[in-house]
């Protein structure tokens, strides 16, 4: 990458291996094809033992897209991947569900001031207090410059509803309900319709357990799922993102009530 400003340095000195992709701009010896014609390329190294190893085995770096089709939901564990791509990927290392759940956190280092363009792994929250600065948070685009920026995404296969969950269920009791709640589930709903992110309130646990717990509800008879917002901070801003972008897609267009 091209000009690497210092607080980028600082900040990967903290945080890296780790959940956060760092955008800069790229060399010429880069080709298109890794970043899809844009002008900036992420580097990340995850925090992972399998990857490490390959990377360390490697002796050039490795692009590589996301695990799954654009604009689905993110698999969190090999079974996903499997669902997703099937035959259209030669291999699949497995190296156990992931331990954040999240995608990672992308920050811009590519203007004068530094942004983050998806919310993820890594809180808004500890990177200020790393870099000793405010960032502020692009919230959507219609031409993204990162992953997860359309303000529709992560669709889930079937249509999502967000907002009061028991409010939710009662004005919509004539319908097969999935709930996603965050602490309890919601009396009177089929307790297997429903999954509860985190029963002691902890945002680390949510976030873990989100994508895997939303891709389940295609694999039940229900036909809406209805979800709750988790406190705006830390990796709940994140999942909130999430679930912000899943609720807005054309998927949720017929059927939703």
């Amino acid at each position: 990458a091209d000009d690497i400003p210092a607080a980028a340095l600082a900040l990967a000195e903290q945080v890296c291996p780790g959940p956060v992709t760092f955008l800069f701009p790229k060399k010429s010896l880069i080709p298109d094809l890794v970043t899809s014609g844009h002008p900036t390329v992420g580097l990340r190294i995850p925090d992972h033992a399998m990857t490490l190893a390959l990377l360390q085995a490697l002796d050039f770096p490795l692009a590589a897209p996301s695990a799954n089709p654009f604009g689905f939901v993110s698999p969190t564990r090999a079974e996903d991947v499997d669902e997703q791509l099937g035959t259209a990927i030669p291999y699949i290392l497995d190296g156990g569900p992931c331990r954040i759940g999240l995608e990672s956190t992308i920050i811009d280092f590519s203007t004068p001031q530094p942004e983050i363009l998806r919310l993820g792994g890594l809180s808004l929250e500890f990177i200020e207090a790393c870099l000793g600065q405010s960032l502020s948070v692009r919230t959507g685009s219609s031409n993204p410059r990162a992953p997860g920026m359309l303000s529709s995404h992560y669709n889930p296969g079937k249509p999502v509803r967000v907002g009061n969950i028991r409010q939710l269920a009662a004005a919509l009791s004539d319908r097969q309900l999935g709930v996603l709640a965050f602490r309890e589930p919601v009396p009177g709903i089929e307790p297997d319709h429903q999954r509860v992110l985190s029963p002691g309130g902890d945002l680390q646990e949510a976030a873990r357990n989100f994508f895997g717990m939303l891709r389940a509800f295609n694999h039940l008879p229900v036909d809406l799922v209805i979800a709750e917002w988790l406190p705006e901070a830390g990796l709940g801003r994140a999942v909130n993102d999430r679930l912000r972008r899943a609720a807005a897609g054309p998927w949720n267009s017929a059927g939703s009530g």
